[in-house]
């Protein structure tokens, strides 16, 4: 076992030149987006305030791959292709059959897979010749890319993280501000939408639907001199991670096998559509039978317990109006440390291959996923961030079922980023101080009765 290859590395070569658009495959195609005023669908004229027109295209695009900037493609080479490892030691200690495969995205620079997308949003928006991006963030991870990006292409950055985050990550608001862009937490006195919410509650931890009013106000009442991006939730952010799974399906043929499950966390989308969508479109078009399950935090169940219906992309209100599975614009999260996850909604390519029965979807507590990140340290030697513990969890699950019944499926996750700056979070679960959050059915019940009526 020793002399077997764990490690499979593909060449510079081998990078993926195009992303894979998963909208030309879909069964049925995404509902339309609509206008958060007139609830009419919405055109490109309407999002030009906040996106640059080649993002627009992307959006709506049908076609099934989109080619890669040659100087986008250029900066991947920074970290791409990103390693796929098989866990043999977690094999052994769980004592499964099961082949457990993780994609490791944590060798980017930003330590997360969230620079696949920063740079092309980047790119597009410095061609257009935008001075500089606002955007919101959770756990940092995103807010951390995006000024990685902007850095890169000379180009102005406003990021507003959640307060909790804010408060909980102190490291990852200090790494966003070496990269230098401005960090503000959030609510915040800056914009009109932050001062209300303010108003409402002085007290307010904040949560990513308001972080995303106050980013799209910033930008939308900037001039033009601002344009707005999304680290999650849009197409042409998930069809940019698909770098990720287009990357894993050469690696895994280079290991000879092909995944029966492949797991991925799920709080806007991005990192699970990343790795899931090419093994979809193998579903899909070519028979495959690969489960795919997405895994979310029990106290922020969008896909288990939400209702799949037009919501608002923020708290006040500005963002256009999707078809997802929604907890409602108003909820705000308890303060769990899976920062990146807080997010009441979900993609509505997600959304629509759950609706449609193409994916599964599990809610997992808060303390079993430290106790697999905990677990996943102690044989694989890396510590992972709060979200991806979310994917190990269930994968432990499933290699154990595996042990019970004695069957050898290959597991693939990806492990979208590293716990460096996570460490807060795990001394307050080896101190006992973590605790497990239940969204109750009265706030989801509150919160559906406040949906907006389509």
């Amino acid at each position: 076992m020793a002399d077997e290859q764990i490690r499979f590395e593909l060449p510079q070569s081998e990078l993926p030149r195009q992303w894979y658009n998963i909208q030309a495959d879909l069964p049925r195609p995404l509902p339309p987006v609509l206008h958060p005023g007139t609830h009419q669908p919405i055109g490109p004229a309407d999002l030009a305030p906040l996106f640059p027109m080649a993002l627009i295209l992307q959006e709506v695009s049908r076609d099934r791959y989109v080619d890669i900037p040659d100087e986008v493609r250029e900066m991947y080479k920074l970290w791409r292709p990103t390693p796929l490892l098989r866990a043999r030691r977690l094999e052994k200690a769980l004592g499964t059959p099961a082949h457990i495969y993780y994609k490791y995205e944590g060798t980017s620079p930003s330590g997360s897979h969230k620079l696949n997308t920063a740079i092309p949003q980047a790119y597009y928006n410095k061609a257009e010749g935008v001075q500089g991006l606002t955007t919101e963030t959770g756990a940092g991870q995103w807010g951390t890319a995006l000024s990685i990006a902007t850095s890169f292409f000379g180009l102005e950055c406003e990021v507003y993280m959640v307060k909790v985050s804010y408060q909980q990550k102190p490291y990852r608001r200090a790494i966003i501000q070496t990269f230098g862009a401005n960090v503000y937490a959030s609510p915040s006195e800056r914009t009109h939408a932050g001062r209300g919410i303010l108003a409402q509650n002085p007290d307010s931890s904040g949560s990513l639907g308001i972080a995303i009013s106050e980013a799209v106000e910033a930008a939308a009442t900037s001039g033009g001199k601002y344009k707005y991006a999304l680290g999650s939730v849009l197409n042409h952010v998930l069809m940019h991670q698909t770098v990720i799974g287009e990357e894993a399906l050469k690696q895994l043929e280079m290991a000879g096998e092909y995944p029966d499950i492949v797991v991925g966390c799920a709080g806007g989308g991005s990192n699970f559509a990343g790795i899931a969508l090419p093994f979809v479109q193998k579903n899909l078009t070519e028979g495959k039978n690969t489960r795919i399950i997405a895994c979310e935090p029990a106290a922020c169940p969008s896909l288990t317990k939400g209702v799949y219906a037009y919501d608002f992309g923020d708290t006040v209100g500005l963002a256009p109006m999707v078809k997802m599975y929604t907890l409602g614009k108003d909820y705000v999260p308890p303060p769990f440390h899976a920062g990146g996850l807080r997010y009441h909604g979900m993609a509505s390519i997600v959304c629509e291959l759950y609706d449609q029965q193409l994916i599964e979807a599990r809610a997992i507590p808060q303390l079993d996923t430290f106790k697999a990140g905990v677990q996943f340290a102690r044989t694989e030697g890396i510590v992972p961030a709060p979200e991806p513990t979310h994917a190990i969890a269930t994968v432990i699950e499933e290699a154990l079922k595996c042990k019970e019944s004695g069957e050898k499926k290959v597991i693939l996750f990806n492990l979208c980023g590293h716990g460096h700056f996570d460490m807060a979070a795990y001394d307050a679960y080896m101190s006992g101080k973590l605790e497990d959050y239940e969204y109750p059915q009265a706030e989801i019940d509150k919160a559906m009765a406040a949906l907006p009526v389509i």
